[in-house]
C-alpha cells in the first residue's frame, strides 16, 4: 500500500455489468513461483464492450490479461486458480484446449511483432494452418479494411509487413487478429511504442471494431482509458480496487484508493 494512502469506501457493493458475457473471471489467483501477482479477481466483461485494465506498473494486469487466453502457459513457474469463463466453460478446466482458445481469444501485444514475410501472409498465415476454406483474398482485403490499414498497403501486399511504419505495423498485428474471426481481442499497451497520431488511429479502430468484437486493453496512459474504454478495472499490488463504467471510475469512484490513482497522487 502507498504510505499515507487507505483503500476506504462507503459502498463496497462490487458493480455488476448486464450479461451476456464475453469474458467472466471467478476468484482468480495467478502467481510465479512463491509470488503472487493477481489475488482473488472476480471480473465480468460484456460483449461488445471495451474494458480497460489500468494500475501502476507491477500491479499485476498484464498478467491477468495473459491468463484470458492461456498465455502464462509459456511461463514454466506460472500457475493459475480459479475460473475464467468464455462461453460459459473454464478455459483451465481439464481437456481445454488452448491453441483453440488462442483463436476465439485473440491477442495483440506492446511490441508490434509482424511475422518477417509479406503483408499478405501476415494475414493468411494463421487461418491457413487452421483450414480455413474461404476466398484468402477476401480475407486479406476485409482483415485490413477492418483495420483500417487496407487503403495504405493495398498496392504493396507482397512486400514485407516489416517496411511498414511502426503504426502501421501494430495495425497489421490487429489485422492478423482479426482474420481469425475471433470473439474477444485483448491488447497489452498496443500504443505504448506509438507516436501521438498513430496512436489516435488505433483508438479510433478500436471504437470501430466493439460492434464487432470485444476488446479488453491493458493501459498506463489515463486518458486514453476515458477515450477508448467502456468500463475500467483499477488494479493495484495483484487486487481489483474498483471495476465500473469508465465515467464513474474517474469522476465518482468508490474507492479512496482508485481516486488517489485516476487523479495522479501516485502511479
Amino acid at each position: 500500500m502507498v504510505k499515507g494512502i487507505e483503500n476506504k469506501s462507503n459502498d463496497q457493493r462490487p458493480f455488476e455489468p448486464s450479461p451476456p458475457f464475453a469474458i467472466e473471471a471467478r476468484e482468480v489467483n495467478i502467481a510465479y513461483g512463491a509470488r503472487r501477482a493477481v489475488l482473488d479477481v472476480t471480473l465480468k466483461v460484456p460483449e461488445h464492450t471495451i474494458v480497460a485494465l489500468i494500475g501502476p506498473s507491477g500491479c499485476g494486469k498484464s498478467t491477468l490479461l495473459r491468463s484470458m487466453n492461456r498465455m502464462n502457459d509459456f511461463v514454466n513457474n506460472a500457475t493459475v486458480t480459479g475460473e475464467i469463463l468464455f462461453r460459459g466453460q473454464n478455459i483451465y478446466e481439464s481437456g481445454a484446449d488452448p491453441v483453440s482458445i488462442r483463436r476465439q481469444i485473440g491477442m495483440v501485444f506492446q511490441k508490434p511483432n509482424p511475422f518477417p514475410t509479406s503483408i499478405r501472409k501476415n494475414i493468411t498465415w494463421g487461418p491457413k494452418i487452421n483450414g480455413y476454406q474461404g476466398d484468402y483474398e477476401e480475407l486479406v482485403e476485409t482483415s485490413l479494411r477492418r483495420a483500417a490499414l487496407w487503403d495504405e498497403v493495398a498496392g504493396k501486399l507482397d512486400e514485407s509487413g516489416l517496411a511498414l511504419s511502426g503504426g502501421q505495423q501494430q495495425r497489421l498485428c490487429i489485422a492478423r487478429a482479426i482474420a481469425m474471426d475471433p470473439d474477444v481481442i485483448l491488447m497489452d499497451e498496443p500504443c505504448s511504442a506509438l507516436d501521438p497520431s498513430s496512436t489516435l488511429k488505433i483508438e479510433n479502430l478500436l471504437l470501430e471494431l466493439k460492434d464487432r468484437f470485444t476488446i479488453i486493453i491493458v493501459t498506463h496512459n489515463m486518458q486514453q482509458a476515458r477515450r477508448v474504454s467502456d468500463y475500467t478495472a483499477f488494479m493495484y499490488q495483484g487486487e481489483l480496487i474498483e471495476y465500473g463504467p469508465t465515467d464513474e471510475v474517474f469522476e465518482t469512484p468508490r474507492q479512496e484508493l482508485t481516486r488517489d490513482y485516476v487523479s495522479g497522487r501516485f502511479g
